[in-house]
């Protein structure tokens, strides 16, 4: 037997719960017959950490429990790990089911500790090891965060770029709005932000401008944009105050985009180093991103005992709304988890190209469900084979055809 078989042979004698923050965390220990051991406030630096998990080595072997692996709680699993201690962390949804099994209501870091630690001790089932996938996971968030706070960094400095052209040409914004997604157009605009600076450019001079990176772009849109010009000989007051506006902020969003670019080459190789990753990016409609944010919300779904319990997770499954015998009815959920919702939504409606959800969603327009309504049932019937695939870690099998009826 070796030394981690014959370590994992032994029990556990103390449970650490670590209610983690951003400067400090609370820990609470608990023996095996759920005496209290430890229960104070612990600070978020190394020196303290170490202090707290070898005294707590005295008593025996030690599973420490995070409620958030990565972030503010990264240091305590390093430290951990460094002294050769087990960790585990308690996920969110499992932590809030297993709160309300526990008498008041109020919500203070210690009682949150004891919870962790009391259910690490008493439901040890509840927990999730961490291991290599989960670091790959744990990155996941971090990047995937960052990722969304760039896609809404990009909104908003798209509309305030609409809205500055806008100001200045009307015609000019309708041509270039719909555009702003491609580095030629944004280049454009940085270089000559006003109508007179693009009629000074001239055809030539913006196909120039435009070329290296819309190549296609350029062949075809400057004309269109001296065209527009011709639609408007006034001169808007303030125009030389929005070309300062227009040229920073396209050469900020040029910027996001190309940073967005980077991060997404970087998802994609982290995707691809979870076991998870290729499971869920075998189905047809799930992206990348997609399948990253179902990652990070669902994880492997040993949190959920079935996929109507994930449905329900995600406010996909309908509401029964019942009033004696009157009044009877379903209704569609507006609870649940929305970035989930979203994400099932929007892979559920890219996957129409796909033969087999578009027979499901033709057959549901069929029954006469309008087209958000179809294409939700058809994300709750996805939702039942995402599940199993990561329950089972295979990938996406397309269902086989019906044989054909024989011929009497």
């Amino acid at each position: 037997m070796s030394n981690s078989e014959a370590a994992s042979a032994v029990p556990f004698a103390v449970f650490c719960g670590l209610d983690v923050g951003k400067s400090e965390h609370h820990a609470c220990a608990l023996d095996a017959a759920g005496r209290r051991l430890h229960d104070k406030a612990l600070p978020n630096d190394e020196t303290a950490l170490r202090t707290v998990f070898e005294r707590l080595g005295e008593h025996g072997r030690v599973l420490v429990v995070v409620d958030q692996p990565a972030s503010i709680g990264a240091l305590a699993v390093a430290v951990a790990r460094d002294l050769e201690v087990e960790v585990a962390y308690l996920p969110g949804l499992a932590m809030r089911r297993i709160a309300d099994l526990h008498p008041g209501q109020a919500k203070t870091d210690a009682r949150d500790a004891h919870v962790i630690a009391d259910a690490a001790r008493t439901m040890p089932h509840t927990l999730r090891r961490i291991r290599g996938d989960e670091e790959t996971l744990a990155e996941l968030t971090v990047l995937a965060g960052y990722d969304d706070d760039l896609a809404g960094q990009s909104t908003r400095l798209s509309n305030r770029l609409r809205d500055a052209l806008l100001h200045v040409h009307p015609a000019l914004e309708r041509l270039l709005g719909p555009r702003l997604d491609r580095g030629g157009v944004l280049d454009l605009l940085a270089a000559a932000p006003t109508p007179a600076a693009l009629a000074e450019l001239g055809a030539q001079g913006m196909a120039a401008v435009m070329a290296p990176r819309s190549p296609r772009l350029a062949r075809t849109l400057p004309a269109q944009i001296l065209t527009a010009l011709l639609a408007q000989s006034v001169v808007i007051p303030g125009t030389a105050a929005f070309a300062r506006v227009i040229s920073g902020v396209a050469g900020q969003l040029r910027e996001v985009h190309t940073e967005r670019d980077q991060l997404a080459t970087e998802l994609e190789a982290r995707l691809e180093a979870h076991p998870l990753g290729p499971v869920l990016t075998s189905m047809p409609g799930l992206g990348v991103r997609t399948a990253i944010k179902i990652l990070t919300i669902v994880g492997d779904g040993s949190a959920f005992p079935s996929a109507a319990h994930l449905a329900a997770y995600a406010g996909l499954a309908p509401v029964t709304r019942r009033s004696g015998s009157s009044i009877k009815g379903e209704s569609r959920s507006q609870r649940g988890n929305h970035a989930l919702k979203s994400a099932l939504f929007l892979s559920a409606f890219a996957s129409l190209a796909d033969p087999t959800s578009r027979a499901y969603y033709d057959r549901k327009k069929a029954e006469k469900k309008k087209h958000n309504a179809a294409v939700i049932c058809l994300a709750r019937r996805r939702l039942d084979v995402i599940y199993a695939m990561l329950r089972d870690r295979q990938p996406y099998r397309a269902p086989s055809p019906s044989p054909a009826p024989l011929a009497a």
